[in-house]
């Protein structure tokens, strides 16, 4: 892992890959846990970008064009989270609390662009943001998103609010809409859920979720209504990812949630996650 940064502050510590401008670690010096699951993964935390997740058929359609997507090195069948998190970055500057990388990529599909990554602790807190400028010469539709995977065990509960979801069809790809949640994918009241396989995208999150355990709360912020859930049986970390636009949405009508870009627009996305002393902990 050469070249990794670990930057920290009186309360959380982080390593820092420019290897996919991934977070290989986030830690609660306060608490003395792990905050992101660490301990296999090539990466606890990193960015989605010029999309979030798999678009069906690995193309679509974008003012009469047909746009079909890069082939991915990690997946035969698509172009999955973008390449954001797959290729190096270059670190632009650097303190004892943060960090700032820079990422430069094309494509002939019609990407073209200069991504900015900052990673900060400021206190409890770490502040995630992307930056994305388009430097193609033709418009083009970008998303963007996060892809923490926080650490969840049995002494775990998540919370969050949303007003529907898509279930996960073939390929991962995402079902009809629906806006009723059952039971295994509800969480509106704090529960550890059951111990299986779950991959859905939510609609209408509030842009708040919490994880508590008896003695740290983890809280997720981020402006949007799309969520992603990930999970995987017998294993200790629950992926929540905030995007800025549902699974699929390039096939979707009115391509909700992504934004074309002419040549020097940008686009912006962040999230915050907090760690704070479990009510439960008292």
């Amino acid at each position: 892992m050469s070249g990794v940064l670990q930057l920290e502050n009186a309360h959380l510590r982080m390593r820092i890959d420019p290897q996919g401008g991934a977070l290989k670690q986030l830690f609660s010096l306060t608490f003395q846990r792990p905050v992101l699951y660490d301990a296999a993964n090539p990466a606890a935390l990193f960015p989605m970008l010029p999309l979030a997740n798999r678009v069906a058929e690995n193309r679509f359609w974008l003012q009469g064009r047909e746009i079909a997507l890069p082939q991915s090195p990690v997946d035969a069948d698509f172009y999955l989270h973008g390449d954001g998190w797959l290729k190096r970055w270059q670190v632009v500057t650097q303190t004892d609390s943060g960090c700032e990388l820079q990422l430069r990529s094309q494509h002939p599909c019609g990407f073209d662009y200069l991504a900015r990554l900052r990673y900060q602790l400021q206190d409890n807190v770490l502040h995630a943001t992307l930056q994305l400028t388009h430097c193609g010469a033709t418009p083009m539709l970008y998303g963007l998103g996060f892809h923490p995977w926080f650490h969840f065990d049995a002494r775990s509960r998540v919370q969050f609010s949303a007003s529907g979801y898509w279930p996960e069809g073939e390929q991962h790809l995402p079902q009809a809409w629906q806006p009723q949640l059952p039971e295994a994918a509800d969480f509106s009241h704090p529960t550890y859920g059951r111990d299986e396989w779950l991959n859905v995208c939510y609609s209408g999150w509030s842009g708040r979720a919490q994880i508590d355990d008896d003695v740290m709360r983890v809280t997720l912020l981020a402006q949007t209504p799309w969520l992603m859930l990930f999970r995987m049986s017998g294993q200790p970390f629950l992926c929540l990812e905030p995007q800025s636009h549902p699974v699929n949405a390039h096939r979707q009508p009115g391509q909700p949630g992504l934004v074309l870009l002419q040549k020097g627009d940008e686009t912006r996305f962040g999230m915050s996650i907090v760690v704070t002393t479990s009510p439960e902990s008292g």
